[in-house]
C-alpha cells in the first residue's frame, strides 16, 4: 500500500500543476496527502522538520546573493553596453546579431545564472535589432531561447548551488565541471548559426557597415569598458570559489559588491534601479525557496512511503549495469522537465538518484553534469518549454508559437550532442575539478 501511495504521488503532482496550482503549493499538498497514510495527524510535525532542514541549510543562503548580483547588472544598463560592444565586432558576420545575442547570453548567464532573467533581458534588446534586419523569426526565437538556457550550464549558476547542496558535492567542483561542457555547447550554438546563415544569408543578414564601423581605438575603448568589467566580476566570483578562498555565500557576496561597483562606475546605479533589483531578488528567491521547501517535503514523504526502494528496484530490473541506470535517470529528468521547473526537478530527483548513483560506483560529478545538460535541454523542448514561455511573454505578435518551436529544434540537437560528448568522454567534466578546486 505504501509503495502504491508513492507511485501515485507523481501523477497527483502533475494533475495539480495542469490545473494551474503553483508548483510549491502542489508539492506541499501532495506531501500532506501522501504523508497522512504514513503518519496520520502527526504528518504536520514531520513536514515541519523538512521545512526547517531546508530553511537552515547555510549553502542555500548564497542563492539570494547570486540573484541580486544578476539583477543589479540587468537594471544598471551594463547589459545594453555589452550588446552594443559585441555587435561592433560580430555584426558584420553572417548571422552576426544572433552570434552577438549568444555571446552576450553567455556572459550574463555567467554573471547571474538565472535562466528567465537572462532570456528576458537579452530578448528585449535582441528582438528589435534582429527584426530591423529582417532576421528569420525561427532563428530569432531559437537564438534567444538557447542563449537564455545557458544560465544552467555557464557558471556560476544557482542550479549548481542547489544541486550540490542536495547531493553533498563541492559547489566549487561542480562549477569547475560545467565549464568545458558549457564552452562546447556555446561553440556548437555559434557554429550552427554561422553555418545556417552562410547557406541561407536571408535568414540572418550581416549588419550594414555604417552601423558598426568605428575607428579601431574607439572600438577597443568601448569594448574594454563594456566587456572587461563583467568578465572580471565572473573571474572574481569563480576564482575565489574554485581556489578555496571563499565559501559559496562569500563568493556570491563578492559578486554583489562587484556588481554595485560596476553599476556605480557605469552610471546606472540609482535608488530606483537598486529598489527594482532588490524587489526582483525577493520575488525570485521566495519562489525558489518555497519550491525548495515543497520539494524537500515531497522527497521525504516519497521515501517514507517506499518510493526510493521502488526506484532502486526499477533501476536494478533494467539490467545493463551503469549505462541503463544512467539512461533511465536522464530520461526521467527529461520528461519531468516538460512540466516542472529546474528547482522542482532537482529537489525531487537528486535525493532519489544520488544514493543509487553512488552505490553503483558512478562518478557523481560526471552524472551531475549530464543531469544539468538534460535539464537545460528540457527547457527548450516543446510543448511545455519554459524558455518558449519566457520568450512568448515579451515577443511581438508576428513571432508565432510554431516559429518558436521550429527555432529551438537545432539548438536542442546541439544540446543532445553536448550530452553525448560528455557521456562518451567523462574527463570533460571531471578533469578540471580534480586540478583546480581547493588548489
Amino acid at each position: 500500500m505504501d509503495i502504491m501511495i508513492a507511485a501515485l504521488m507523481f501523477p497527483g503532482l502533475f494533475l495539480m500543476i495542469f490545473l494551474g496550482i503553483p508548483i510549491a503549493f502542489s508539492l506541499a499538498v501532495i506531501s500532506v496527502m501522501a504523508g497522512w497514510f504514513a503518519f496520520g495527524p502527526m504528518v504536520f510535525q514531520q513536514l515541519y522538520g523538512s521545512i526547517y532542514s531546508a530553511a537552515s541549510n547555510y549553502v542555500l543562503s548564497s542563492i539570494p546573493l547570486f540573484v541580486l548580483m544578476g539583477a543589479i547588472l540587468e537594471k544598471s544598463g551594463i547589459a545594453k553596453n555589452l550588446f552594443d560592444a559585441i555587435q561592433m565586432w560580430m555584426g558584420k558576420l553572417p548571422g552576426g546579431l544572433s552570434l552577438t545575442t549568444i555571446a552576450m547570453a553567455a556572459v550574463f548567464a555567467a554573471a547571474s545564472g538565472v535562466v528567465g532573467a537572462v532570456e528576458i533581458m537579452i530578448g528585449l534588446m535582441a528582438i528589435p535589432a534582429m527584426q530591423a534586419y529582417r532576421y528569420n523569426n525561427a532563428l530569432i526565437s531559437g537564438t534567444i531561447c538557447a542563449g537564455g538556457s545557458l544560465g544552467t550550464i555557464i557558471p556560476p549558476t544557482v542550479i549548481v548551488v542547489v544541486y550540490a547542496a542536495l547531493a553533498q558535492l563541492s559547489i566549487g567542483a561542480l562549477f569547475a565541471a560545467i565549464i568545458f561542457p558549457g564552452l562546447i555547447m556555446l561553440s556548437l550554438f555559434a557554429l550552427y548559426v554561422l553555418g545556417r546563415c552562410l547557406l541561407r544569408p536571408q535568414d540572418g543578414p550581416a549588419v550594414t557597415t555604417q552601423d558598426v564601423e568605428r575607428p579601431l581605438g574607439e572600438k577597443l575603448g568601448i569594448t574594454f569598458k563594456a566587456l572587461v568589467p563583467p568578465i572580471m566580476l565572473m573571474i572574481a566570483v569563480l576564482g575565489s570559489l574554485l581556489g578555496g578562498i571563499a565559501s559559496p555565500t562569500e563568493a556570491a557576496a563578492v559578486g554583489v559588491a562587484g556588481a554595485l561597483i560596476l553599476s556605480l562606475i557605469n552610471g546606472g546605479l540609482s535608488a530606483r534601479s537598486l529598489n527594482d533589483s532588490l524587489a526582483m531578488t525577493v520575488r525570485i528567491t521566495a519562489m525558489i525557496l518555497l519550491i525548495v521547501a515543497g520539494g524537500t517535503m515531497f522527497t521525504g514523504i516519497f521515501a517514507v512511503n517506499g518510493g526510493d526502494r521502488m526506484v532502486a528496484e526499477i533501476a536494478e530490473s533494467l539490467g545493463g549495469g551503469q549505462l541503463s541506470v544512467i539512461l533511465f535517470f536522464l530520461a526521467v529528468t527529461f520528461v519531468l522537465g516538460f512540466v516542472l521547473d529546474w528547482t522542482s526537478i532537482v529537489l525531487i530527483c537528486v535525493p532519489i538518484f544520488t544514493p543509487i548513483v553512488r552505490s553503483l560506483g558512478i562518478d557523481p560529478i560526471w552524472f551531475a553534469v549530464m543531469v544539468l545538460v538534460t535539464i537545460q535541454t528540457s527547457y527548450l523542448t516543446p510543448p511545455m518549454a519554459s524558455s518558449i514561455f519566457y520568450l512568448k511573454s515579451i515577443a511581438p505578435a508576428d513571432i508565432t508559437y510554431g516559429q518558436m518551436c521550429r527555432g529551438v529544434v537545432p539548438f536542442i540537437m546541439a544540446q543532445l550532442l553536448t550530452l553525448a560528448i560528455v557521456a562518451s568522454f567523462p574527463a570533460i567534466a571531471t578533469w578540471l575539478p580534480d586540478r583546480v578546486v581547493g588548489f
